[in-house]
């Protein structure tokens, strides 16, 4: 015959182990000032010395709280999002809550898939950092009745509450830095026409080069995708314009990483014929050759950030609906002066800047 399981400890036994009653058992777990603190370190000491582990489920019957909350990405392959998703989990832990992580692969059954998954988890509040909320996707997760926060969404509309990197600001230093190596032609590979980040992004490129009195030439704004593939065409329709670009500002790493490899294959030096710069910094962008400069997006500081949001949302806090936090530059070895010399740096857009 089998082993019979092990009978599950339950706050009863503790009580009749403690002498005391279940009621002051189950406060002294939950850390109740009710509870004499002496008698409650002798109840938490006797309760992990018996093996006792919480129900959380039963608790959450009782309570109506879970401590558990949703946060929903694209995919565990982005390398994105690793710094975000530690971020949130580190304030969770911090404040006593739990993750229930759901992917969406930007998919609408896996987004509604999601979505009920987190409504049977009875969550408490849910963070999204994916790369797009859906149409079809949001209205279900505003109908589960929690607060949401979302990470760099990339609507037009205001949604909900958001936390996301200052798009604008970063093109602007991106630009701003290219010009002050002594760029004048300078390209941009965009990203998804429709996100509001490659908008913003473009903006702040346009309005950089006016700033410092250049005119792009319209046959050096490429179309892209934020994927790879769009910087290998980007590179590769570049060399077809009669006057080329010594520079390029690619919408994000990803990008950047394709252009380095067609500009390889094109013959160009990196960045002795052509400077390539990025947005994002991800994990790969120290490891291409040459290691690529880029704008960093506080990845982990919105991770942090979203998540006190939504701490204090759940507190019945008034919190801003929409915080853009600032980006920096790293300066690595994909950028350097073009051939031909040198101009001044241009003014800084920043201390006049517009809105989109």
């Amino acid at each position: 015959m089998g082993r019979r399981p092990a009978r599950r400890i339950s706050i009863k036994d503790i009580a009749r182990k403690a002498g005391v009653s279940h009621s002051t058992v189950s406060r002294a777990l939950r850390g109740s000032s009710l509870v004499n603190p002496r008698t409650a370190e002798r109840i938490r000491r006797l309760a992990a010395r018996m093996g006792y582990v919480p129900n959380a489920a039963a608790r959450s019957l009782v309570t109506t709280r879970t401590s558990i909350i949703g946060l929903v990405i694209t995919t565990l392959a982005d390398p994105f999002l690793a710094e975000i998703v530690r971020g949130v989990e580190e304030v969770a832990l911090e404040a006593g809550y739990r993750l229930f992580l759901a992917t969406s692969n930007a998919d609408p059954e896996r987004e509604l898939a999601a979505v009920r998954a987190l409504a049977e988890s009875r969550v408490e509040g849910v963070i999204v950092a994916s790369s797009r909320v859906g149409e079809l996707y949001l209205p279900h997760l505003e109908a589960l009745g929690v607060p949401i926060v979302l990470i760099n969404h990339q609507r037009e509309a205001p949604l909900i509450y958001s936390v996301a990197a200052d798009s604008y600001q970063g093109a602007v230093l991106a630009v701003s830095y290219l010009i002050g190596l002594g760029h004048t032609r300078i390209a941009y590979i965009a990203g998804p026409p429709m996100a509001r980040s490659n908008r913003l992004r473009l903006t702040g490129y346009q309005e950089t080069m006016a700033a410092a009195g250049l005119m792009p030439d319209p046959a050096w704004i490429m179309e892209g995708n934020g994927r790879p593939e769009a910087g290998e065409w980007g590179i590769q329709r570049l060399l077809e314009v009669p006057l080329r670009p010594t520079a390029v500002f690619c919408y994000n790493d990803m990008t950047a990483i394709g252009a380095m490899r067609a500009a390889r294959r094109a013959g160009l030096r990196v960045p002795e014929d052509l400077s390539i710069i990025g947005f994002d910094d991800i994990l790969f962008a120290a490891y291409t050759e040459p290691p690529l400069t880029t704008i960093a997006q506080p990845k982990y500081e919105m991770g942090r950030t979203a998540m006190s949001m939504l701490l204090r949302l759940l507190q019945g806090e008034r919190v801003p609906a929409d915080l853009q936090l600032p980006c920096r530059l790293v300066e690595r070895a994909s950028c350097g002066p073009p051939l031909e010399g040198s101009i001044p740096m241009v003014p800084h857009l920043l201390a006049e800047r517009r809105l989109p």
